[in-house]
C-alpha cells in the first residue's frame, strides 16, 4: 500500500493487521531512506540502527515468504521512501495499491513537522510513477483509495478494496484493540500516539487550514498528481 505522509496509513495498517490471515510490516524502507538522504527526522539514528538500511535486503523480505505463514502480507509503504536509486523490478512481484489524501489537508498537516516541504516529500509524484508503471505492465488499473472516502464509509471502502484485491472482506478490519504493536517501527513513539489510542477509523472532519503563499506552487503540482490518481479511485 503506497501512501504519502500525514495520511491514515497507520490506521489502515491497524485495520489489516487485525485480520488473522494477514501479516503487516511498517515502512520497511524508512531506515534506508534516512540513511541515504541524511534527513533529520525524529530518532533518525535509532531508526537506522534498529531497522534494515540496505534496500536490497528489505526487498528480499518483501517478496519472500509471508511472515508467520499467513495468506496476506500487508506492507505499509511511504511512496517517497522509494528513492530513485532503488531498482523497481521487484514491484512486478507484489500487488500494488494506493492510499491518497487531498493535498491541501495533507500539506497543512505536513507543515507541522516539515516546515518547508517539497513536492517529493508528499509522495504524490512517486505514487503516480508507481501507478503508471503498474498500469503499463499489467494492463489493469491498480486500486486507489482516498482517505476521506475511507473515513466516510470504512465498511464500504474496505469491502471495495478487498474485492479489487481478490480477498474476502473481514469485519475485524473495522476495529482493533488500542495500544502499540510489535510490528510498529521504532519511530512509533514519535508519531503514533493518536493511533495507539484509537480503536477504529475516526469520522472525517474538514481541516480549514490554508497553505501558505510560499508553498502554493508545491500545492498546485501536488494537486495535479492527486487528480491523476483520484480519477481512478475506488467507490463503495
Amino acid at each position: 500500500m503506497w501512501s504519502g505522509p500525514r495520511n491514515i496509513s497507520t490506521a489502515m495498517m491497524r485495520s489489516w493487521g487485525n485480520r488473522p490471515d494477514t501479516a503487516v510490516c511498517d515502512e520497511p524502507l524508512y531506515a534506508f531512506y534516512l540513511k541515504e538522504t541524511g534527513l533529520d527526522h525524529p530518532g533518525a539514528a535509532e531508526v537506522i540502527a534498529h531497522h534494515e538500511a540496505d534496500w536490497r535486503k528489505v526487498v528480499e523480505q518483501l517478496v519472500g515468504p509471508v511472515p508467520g505463514g499467513r495468506a496476506i502480507f500487508y506492507q505499509k509503504q511511504m511512496a517517497h521512501h522509494l528513492l530513485p536509486s532503488i531498482d523497481r523490478s521487484w514491484l512486478d512481484r507484489v500487488t500494488n495499491a494506493f492510499l491518497i489524501r487531498e493535498p491541501r489537508e495533507m500539506l497543512t498537516s505536513l507543515l507541522k513537522v516539515l516546515p518547508e516541504p517539497r513536492l517529493e516529500d508528499t509522495g504524490l509524484p512517486q505514487q503516480v510513477e508507481i501507478f503508471n508503471r503498474v498500469r503499463e505492465r499489467t494492463g489493469a488499473v491498480p486500486p486507489v483509495v482516498d482517505a476521506k472516502d475511507v473515513l466516510d464509509d470504512p465498511r464500504g471502502m474496505l469491502a471495495a478494496l478487498c474485492r479489487s484485491l481478490g480477498v474476502p472482506f473481514d469485519d475485524r478490519m473495522l476495529s482493533w484493540p488500542p495500544g502499540p504493536r510489535e510490528t510498529d517501527g521504532i519511530w512509533a513513539k514519535y508519531w503514533y500516539d493518536s493511533v495507539e489510542r484509537s480503536t477504529g477509523f475516526q469520522p472525517y472532519t474538514p481541516k480549514p487550514d490554508a497553505v501558505p503563499d510560499r508553498l502554493l506552487g508545491v500545492l498546485e503540482r501536488a494537486e495535479d498528481c492527486y487528480a491523476t490518481l483520484f480519477e481512478h479511485r475506488l467507490l463503495p
